[in-house]
């Protein structure tokens, strides 16, 4: 169980310490007040989206399906998703949106820039910690749309998927080599491990992608942020390897972006051709939900990247708890 940032977190995590078959309406403050991106309410928001993956240590099971965590769940995510819908400008169409995320910067200002160019071990270290939170359990949250999709969007997210979890062997699943990077880069690699060193700005990427995995209404913003994840990847991946051979972070440190370097370039097509292409030209309405999905996923890395930057740049931990 992490700890609190706020009163409504802890709330939740009081909450979650009880016995859910008595609970009927939760005791926790209302959330309006909550700043939508601090730390409180998206402590909270991955409190109970949690219980939909791996559970939380001391918690029942039971409290997965509880009405009223589910009641308390919502009011999160409306917040959540009102202020995403507000903050997040959108491209008028895919294609647009799409063809943005193809063109590299040429200021190259980025956070894999940064990492490439100046970064030192202890920013690799800081930057693996915080991504953690995300890449131990990636591709999890995209699966929940694979029963959602049919025909040619359903195929080829179940290709992707297929990669993401190593072919069949367990070894080669991207989670596992992402663990292996953080042992050679001397963190413990344990599953939520880093999360009360993890800041706001990364649970909000973490908690988007949760957020609408687990609706089918928001099936076409998983596609567009699935896409934008695919797309990006292999430029970025090639930058953060050369990162971790230039400050010598070790062979599966470096091997975690080699391998994303190659297979996101597949990816890549596979997204935007065949599980953009395939959804759209089943379900045509979906394209604004997909325009969002890719808008609100640069937006929320933007914002992310942001906050490491600027901690970095003035000789500061990114962390909320040194390592």
């Amino acid at each position: 169980m992490p700890e609190a940032r706020g009163e409504l977190s802890g709330r939740v995590i009081e909450v979650l310490r009880g016995d859910p078959q008595r609970a009927r309406k939760l005791p926790v403050t209302a959330t309006g007040d909550a700043d939508p991106y601090g730390d409180d309410l998206q402590l909270a928001l991955w409190l109970c989206y949690e219980l939909h993956y791996r559970g939380i240590a001391g918690v029942s099971d039971s409290w997965e399906w509880n009405p009223a965590l589910l009641e308390l769940r919502g009011a999160l995510e409306d917040q959540f998703l009102r202020a995403l819908r507000t903050d997040v400008e959108p491209h008028k169409d895919v294609d647009a949106a799409l063809e943005e995320l193809l063109v590299e910067p040429a200021d190259g200002t980025g956070l894999s820039h940064y990492l490439r160019d100046q970064g030192e071990l202890w920013h690799l270290r800081e930057y693996a910690a915080q991504r953690s939170v995300y890449h131990l359990k990636e591709a999890d949250p995209e699966v929940w749309a694979i029963p959602r999709l049919s025909g040619q969007a359903k195929a080829a997210l179940v290709a992707i998927e297929y990669d993401e979890y190593g072919t069949g062997q367990a070894g080669r699943m991207h989670s596992k080599l992402f663990a292996d990077l953080m042992a050679d880069l001397g963190l413990e690699n344990s599953y939520g491990y880093y999360l009360d060193a993890a800041t706001a700005e990364m649970l909000v990427v973490v908690n988007l992608m949760s957020l609408f995995g687990l609706h089918r209404s928001l099936r076409g913003a998983l596609a567009g942020h699935y896409a934008t994840v695919e797309v990006t990847s292999s430029p970025a991946s090639r930058r953060m390897a050369q990162a971790m051979e230039r400050t010598g972070a070790g062979p599966a440190a470096v091997r975690f972006y080699t391998e994303h370097v190659e297979a996101d370039a597949v990816h890549e097509q596979l997204t935007r051709r065949e599980l953009i292409g395939g959804l759209l030209a089943e379900e045509p309405d979906l394209e604004p939900d997909v325009v969002f999905g890719i808008d609100a996923t640069v937006w929320v890395e933007d914002r992310f990247g942001s906050r490491l930057l600027t901690a970095w740049r003035q000789g500061q931990s990114s962390l909320r708890v040194p390592l």
